[in-house]
């Protein structure tokens, strides 16, 4: 990477960081706290995209290579579900797991656009402009499954103990277990074709950069010098 594309870089990590903070300071303001916000998947997923840029920020300040992709293609992953969740699922009236949208107050609305909006498309941004193409893997899209998975278990269990679930398609208080589990089989799917998009993206990048033609300069032909000139232009009487 280039000392300017570095520059961007940090840059761009710097304001994931940030946006990450603000949001998640904003959103506390209100009648959320701290506590109370981190159950969710969307100040979990905002932490983990806000550590991840602060670490891969540091590594393009320092000239070191970029984390690995298939981890940055997780966070990546995990931030764009928060966004797109949002915005489709649960603020979408047409949802059948819409939630209600209360009145904020200006700094908590902020907060929640920078947690669902700024923070996914900087970071989806900063995948495709900075991390190195052609390193994904179709089973990765099967590996980020993970968290989404463990996060349900642990949503599951801690509604067993406070009897409070964070999003209505894991409500086991309204749908029951079987509910949940077709919910949960959808989202899986859904999230799985999400992650071999960003695959598919990767390589179709990849594939874009290796058909561009390098600019390889012409070898430089040093002109002829008088002498040489003279030399070619002398005749045999005069060499005599």
């Amino acid at each position: 990477m280039t000392l300017r594309r570095r520059r961007v870089a940090v840059a761009f990590r710097l304001a994931i960081v940030i946006s990450v903070l603000a949001g998640i300071v904003l959103t506390a303001l209100g009648p959320a706290t701290v506590t109370g916000l981190l159950p969710y998947f969307t100040i979990q997923s905002n932490v983990a995209v806000g550590l991840f840029a602060a670490h891969a920020g540091w590594r393009a300040w320092r000239a070191r290579p970029e984390p690995p992709s298939a981890l940055k293609g997780a966070v990546t992953l995990y931030i764009t579900i928060t966004g797109v969740v949002y915005h489709l699922v649960l603020a979408n009236p047409a949802s059948p797991f819409a939630m209600p949208q209360p009145d904020r107050a200006l700094g908590e609305a902020l907060g929640n656009q920078f947690l669902h909006t700024v923070v996914p498309l900087l970071a989806i941004a900063d995948w495709a402009l900075f991390d190195p193409r052609g390193r994904l893997r179709l089973r990765y899209a099967a590996w980020w499954l993970a968290f989404p998975l463990a996060y349900l278990g642990f949503a599951l269990v801690r509604g067993l103990v406070v009897h409070r679930y964070p999003y209505p398609f894991i409500d086991a208080g309204q749908l029951g277990y079987a509910g949940v589990s077709v919910s949960a089989v959808f989202f899986a799917f859904a999230f799985w074709l999400l992650g071999l998009l960003f695959v598919g993206v990767d390589r179709g990048l990849s594939r874009r950069v290796a058909a561009r033609p390098a600019d390889a300069p012409a070898p430089a032909v040093p002109a002829p010098g008088p002498a040489l000139d003279d030399a070619a232009t002398e005749t045999p009487a005069a060499r005599r």
